[in-house]
């Protein structure tokens, strides 16, 4: 390309058509040291990922404030926060080595799990379907994980993570300290439950029924720790899975966070 030949190729349609924050998200996603192919396809899926945290930070600021001195306490709260420990300590080393592709794929991959799985399993209490004490608990992780989220993103997504930051907090979010990993504990019984739901959404579809569908009666068989790690966030599982009991049998299996489901739904009305 020349200046003076009139052949230069900038990339501002790119721009204009899917945003600064998608064509950024595009670069990021190269590997340091291999040849970076064009891809408007990941330009694309940069923008569905801008769009996503603009709609999850405002569902999630929706729930309202927590009470003053509210902490997470509820034991799929606390794995959550668990989980995030790993990922910003994953993210962490890998910008230390220089590897912020590996940052952003780390990142990216919790927080659709969050947006997905989490946010949907936990919504009921954070609406105070189960009381003020569940809801400050729900509440708390939930701004608790969004804090860091938008930190996380905020070099690969630079515009919409300052946004976001500015619908409830001061100031720019890349003045802001990078997050670092707590200490909340172990993420395992988050396995469990997770197959636990994956498995009630699994029989709906076969079904073709709606995932707001009931569910009469689920049967939950796995080890003793796989089962209390059930029966820990049974509450929310129910909330999420419209189910109306769960019953719980323990049984040998070959992973200790393994689960087989039985689902029973509730006949169409």
């Amino acid at each position: 390309m020349s200046k003076s030949k009139g052949n230069t190729v900038t990339p501002m349609h790119l721009l204009e058509q899917y945003g600064t924050d998608a064509v950024r998200y595009w670069a990021a996603c190269g590997r340091p040291g291999v040849d970076t192919a064009f891809d408007e396809g990941q330009m694309k899926i940069g923008r569905k990922l801008a769009t996503k945290l603009l709609n999850a930070s405002k569902f999630v600021l929706n729930f309202g404030t927590p009470a003053a001195g509210a902490e997470a306490s509820a034991p799929i709260d606390l794995a959550m926060l668990a989980r995030l420990d790993g990922v910003i300590a994953e993210a962490t080393a890998a910008f230390d080595s220089f590897d912020y592709a590996r940052a952003l794929e780390v990142v990216e991959t919790f927080f659709w799990w969050f947006c997905d799985d989490y946010v949907e399993l936990v919504k009921g209490r954070a609406y105070a379907v189960h009381g003020e004490e569940e809801a400050a608990s729900a509440r708390a992780a939930l701004r608790t994980a969004l804090h860091a989220i938008h930190r996380l993103f905020a070099p690969f997504l630079p515009f919409v993570t300052d946004e976001v930051w500015h619908w409830w907090q001061q100031g720019s979010v890349h003045a802001q300290a990078w997050p670092t990993a707590g200490s909340h504990g172990s993420d395992a019984l988050l396995a469990p439950v997770g197959a636990t739901i994956a498995a009630v959404r699994r029989a709906k579809t076969e079904a073709k029924m709606s995932q707001k569908a009931g569910v009469e009666r689920l049967v939950v068989q796995g080890s003793a720790e796989a089962l209390e790690a059930v029966r820990a966030a049974a509450i929310d599982i129910c909330d999420a899975g419209s189910i109306e009991v769960i019953d719980y049998v323990e049984a040998s299996t070959d992973a200790a966070d393994t689960v087989v489901c039985t689902v029973t739904l509730a006949p169409a009305p």
